[in-house]
């Protein structure tokens, strides 16, 4: 399993590889919340164990929020992830990342999983209630993965097993 803060970093270099233009904090933690839902879509399995609270602009991660520093998150012992993890997250930056970070803030109050966290918690209050893994798995069972290497939907390749797929395409 993978450390967020590993995936978040991750997200940084590789957006600002393709952009050319540093990440924005709020996309930053929608882009996660993306990836750990397509990831849940593809192998059933969480892609990294540490969770999101349900702010008012969508899902947030409080560790990955205290190691931002505007540009950045350093790490000392900058582990790289697997490359399955690298590609379900190139696969939301292709489909996401050129979305303005109140886009992504909009797609992600349309998620059960965020609707669940912010029951009883007013519009413009932040909240800090756990969003669930549970409730992230209810979310990705309405996602309909997409491989950007190949401009494909996964059901749309013959043989579709996802999590071999996934494996192979690497």
């Amino acid at each position: 399993m993978e450390k967020i803060l590993n995936v978040a970093k991750y997200i940084i270099d590789t957006y600002k590889k393709i952009s050319g233009t540093p990440i924005d904090e709020m996309k930053l933690h929608k882009l996660l919340y993306f990836t750990q839902r397509e990831n849940l879509a593809i192998t059933g399995k969480a892609m990294f164990e540490e969770h999101f609270e349900g702010w008012k602009y969508g899902p947030v991660s409080r560790i990955v929020r205290d190691a931002f520093t505007g540009t950045d998150i350093p790490l000392r012992d900058n582990q790289d992830i697997s490359d399955e993890a690298k590609y379900v997250v190139n696969n939301i930056i292709q489909q996401y990342g050129g979305y303005e970070p109140w886009k992504l803030s909009d797609l992600s109050h349309k998620e059960y999983s965020w609707k669940q966290a912010r029951i009883g918690i007013r519009e413009n209050e932040n909240g800090s209630r756990t969003i669930k893994i549970e409730d992230i798995r209810e979310d990705a069972k309405k996602v309909r993965p997409y491989d950007s290497t190949y401009d494909m939907y996964y059901d749309e390749f013959e043989d579709a097993d996802e999590t071999e797929y996934i494996k192979g395409a690497i």
